[in-house]
């Protein structure tokens, strides 16, 4: 009987796990369709990348449109090197400014742009009505 009951839980606990499996494949599911679109929107329409949108969007909500680097990368969900390659981008088009921290040389600020300012205005109404799209 105790084998029996073993078993019978083992199929229980299976049919849970396939439950959590399953609304994981659907929440990667959900991801990656989202940011396709926001990718496919952003880049058509204003030449940005949803990495590049994403940093524009909180230097705006920032204290003075302004943060470190490791700030940043706290918020955003990338790697350090990936975001230094967005702010690298966004620098070039001269949407961000990067300056040393006078106290601590080893932090770097980015800073947004009026240019960025206006970039991120334009692009965050595409980025708001993709969002309403494919999850409203």
């Amino acid at each position: 009987m105790t084998e029996l009951t073993a078993t019978k839980r083992e199929l229980e606990n299976r049919g849970s796990d396939d439950a959590l499996v399953d609304r994981w494949r659907d929440l990667l599911a959900c991801h990656a369709s989202v940011s396709c679109a926001l990718e496919k929107a952003l880049q058509d329409k204003h030449g940005i990348g949803v990495s590049e949108f994403e940093t524009l969007d909180r230097l705006v909500e920032a204290a003075h449109s302004k943060q470190k680097m490791s700030d940043l990368g706290r918020d955003i969900y990338l790697s350090q090197s990936a975001l230094s390659r967005a702010v690298a981008r966004l620098e070039k088009d001269r949407l961000v400014e990067r300056s040393m921290c006078e106290n601590d040389r080893r932090a770097i600020f980015v800073k947004l742009t009026e240019a960025g300012r206006l970039a991120h205005k334009a692009a965050v109404v595409t980025h708001r009505a993709v969002l309403a799209e494919t999850l409203g």
